[in-house]
């Protein structure tokens, strides 16, 4: 399914929501039956911060393409994927994927970069924020990530895994827990916490400065992030991944590091390590099974590593 919206500036929910036939509750648009299931729901507050939560699942594939992109240089998205608990597939179609989870961190301009899965629970929160009002917020925080996303207008992505810290915040944002008429403060109020959690993350990472980055570069580092979770059973070698994209080996190693804080290869690690968790929980297959699917032939270095990733070994996760 191909929708085309025009984004005015005013947000692409309602527009969507239309195209979907999906119809409008108050400040939720639910989703028809006929096309999934779930929920869109939000909040704006003046023109300085906004918030968008998505629990919904679909049938099917949806791509949503954006024309006349509004231009909001002074905005930052912050979109906090597979944070919020999984709605509730009720229709007998296939199963779907939950999303990852993970935190990225954008301008509105460099938001097309955002990869959507096909057959995808979504499951994410999206702030879309001022520098303004992060300069208030995060204004005095000495750090040289921090100080790149209040102070550029150059494209950039940042993007980690979340803390367990996240999780409650986020989860109250679905089921507030005050009287409807206090909903929108409330969930304000929710949306700083969550901005203040990511910001910590970032404040663990290593304090360089990071280069200036071409959009087109940062699509490139977005398919070779999907082509590292195609790939979990065997690592491509570094040196066919830059040619495979067409790009220096510095300069992916740079670029990469600087987008995701980590290394390829620590990166490919902690992809592998949460296939692995998934296999375990979900596909409830043995740890002899997943350790080979995830490409190790040496089980015990599979459960050493697992535990490092996870906090649990192997056996004792899938007991869980």
């Amino acid at each position: 399914m191909k929708i085309a919206v025009t984004d005015t500036g005013s947000g692409i929910a309602l527009q969507v929501a239309q195209a979907l036939g999906a119809t409008v509750r108050g400040r939720f648009i639910d989703i028809p039956a006929s096309k999934g299931g779930g929920y869109i729901t939000g909040f704006t507050w003046g023109t300085e911060l906004r918030m968008m939560v998505r629990h919904y699942y679909l049938h099917e594939a949806m791509l949503v393409e954006r024309t006349d992109l509004a231009e909001r240089p002074e905005e930052v998205v912050f979109l906090l994927r597979g944070i919020l608990p999984s709605v509730t597939q009720t229709s007998p179609s296939p199963p779907t994927l939950a999303e990852p989870a993970s935190v990225l961190i954008c301008p509105h301009a460099a938001s097309s970069v955002i990869d959507m899965p096909a057959n995808t629970r979504f499951n994410s929160v999206t702030i879309a924020v001022s520098r303004s009002y992060l300069r208030q917020l995060f204004g005095e925080l000495d750090h040289p990530l921090v100080a790149s996303l209040l102070a550029t207008s150059d494209p950039f992505v940042f993007e980690t895994g979340i803390s367990p810290a996240m999780l409650q915040p986020a989860s109250d944002l679905l089921l507030p827990p005050v009287p409807e008429s206090l909903a929108s403060p409330y969930c304000k109020l929710k949306c700083e916490e969550l901005l203040c959690h990511t910001i910590a993350l970032l404040l663990q990472r290593e304090a360089i400065p990071p280069g200036k980055v071409h959009l087109a570069d940062l699509q490139t580092i977005y398919a070779l992030k999907l082509r590292l979770q195609a790939s979990v059973g065997e690592a491509p070698p570094i040196a066919d991944l830059a040619k495979e994209v067409q790009m220096s080996e510095p300069k992916l190693r740079k670029l990469f590091r600087q987008t995701f804080g980590k290394s390829v290869f620590d990166y490919y690690q902690t992809l592998r390590m949460q296939e692995a968790a998934r296999l375990l929980k979900e596909q409830r297959l043995t740890v002899s099974e997943v350790g080979y699917q995830v490409g190790y032939t040496n089980l015990s270095h599979f459960a050493r590593v697992f535990e490092q990733h996870i906090g649990l070994k192997p056996k004792k996760y899938s007991a869980l």
